[in-house]
């Protein structure tokens, strides 16, 4: 079989499925992994032909498309902030929205000094606490989670991308102590309340972990609550913390902030205009 074959029967089965430029996508995303070949190259091989093996590769993958499974899931990896990640049913696949959390930290330009402290709370790929490693040589870097599971694809994603991050397993919800004291403290929680599932796209229902995304409706701002509390022992008294956060609650946010003792509370919106990120100082002893 060709490649200008199999590429019709790609896009000819998922036509309907998906729209016709993520189609074409997924196929180039394919051509690259399995056969090692970019998009330029696929256009200039239509007649390429495939090995059993090969072409059985497109088969599964069709298969698990058509059951709306995440390409980077089908892959096993995915990119982020410019470096590559592998990704599993444990983890959440990272997305474009945290690349813009990851960069606002960075542009604080004042904990780039030598030996600062940076914690990633749920770090699930890894990948805000890996990003910050890899473009914040001098810091010190740590990240934790409740997933044993998440917690092994970190310390590979760390490998691959030849960083340090100090890794340990910690349910949040159920401690009252950290290791140490920190600069920074970072964290992308799970926020996306049960009544907004009817809003999600099948590929994340079906797929992603839900312990890593849902939270009830009756209490949505549990993390946020805990992980503030412990932000106000274990940050120092320059210390910052940031959140990703659901779009739709970023007062009730505000004022959980104001109510620990938080100043120089921000929001910031993302590339689609939503209320995204917060930062917030701690208060100075009294």
């Amino acid at each position: 079989m060709t490649l200008k074959k199999i590429k019709i029967d790609f896009t000819d089965t998922l036509k309907g499925l998906y729209p016709l430029e993520e189609i074409q996508s997924f196929f180039n995303i394919l051509s690259e992994k399995y056969l090692n070949l970019s998009r330029i190259e696929v256009a200039l091989n239509p007649d390429r032909t495939f090995s059993k093996t090969e072409a059985e590769k497109f088969r599964k993958a069709i298969s698990r498309l058509k059951k709306h499974e995440p390409i980077q899931y089908i892959i096993r990896e995915t990119e982020f902030y410019g470096l590559p990640f592998k990704v599993n049913k444990h983890t959440l696949i990272p997305r474009p929205e945290t690349e813009e959390l990851v960069e606002w930290i960075l542009d604080n330009s004042e904990f780039r000094i030598q030996d600062s402290e940076l914690l990633d709370i749920g770090t699930g790929t890894g990948c805000i606490a890996i990003s910050l490693a890899k473009n914040l040589a001098s810091a010190n870097v740590s990240a934790l989670d409740i997933s044993e599971e998440a917690l092994k694809i970190a310390s590979k994603n760390a490998e691959i991308n030849e960083v340090k991050v100090d890794l340990f397993q910690m349910d949040v919800l159920n401690t009252k102590t950290l290791p140490q004291q920190y600069d920074i403290i970072v964290s992308n929680p799970p926020y996306v309340r049960e009544l907004e599932k009817k809003q999600m796209q099948q590929n994340v229902l079906n797929y992603e972990p839900e312990s890593a995304l849902y939270v009830s409706n009756e209490d949505p701002l549990l993390f946020y609550r805990t992980i503030s509390r412990l932000a106000k022992r274990y940050l120092k008294s320059n210390g910052k913390l940031f959140f990703e956060i659901n779009e739709y609650l970023a007062d009730e946010l505000t004022e959980l902030l104001k109510s620990e003792d938080f100043k120089n509370i921000e929001v910031k919106k993302d590339i689609f205009g939503k209320n995204r990120m917060i930062k917030c100082n701690l208060n100075e002893p009294t």
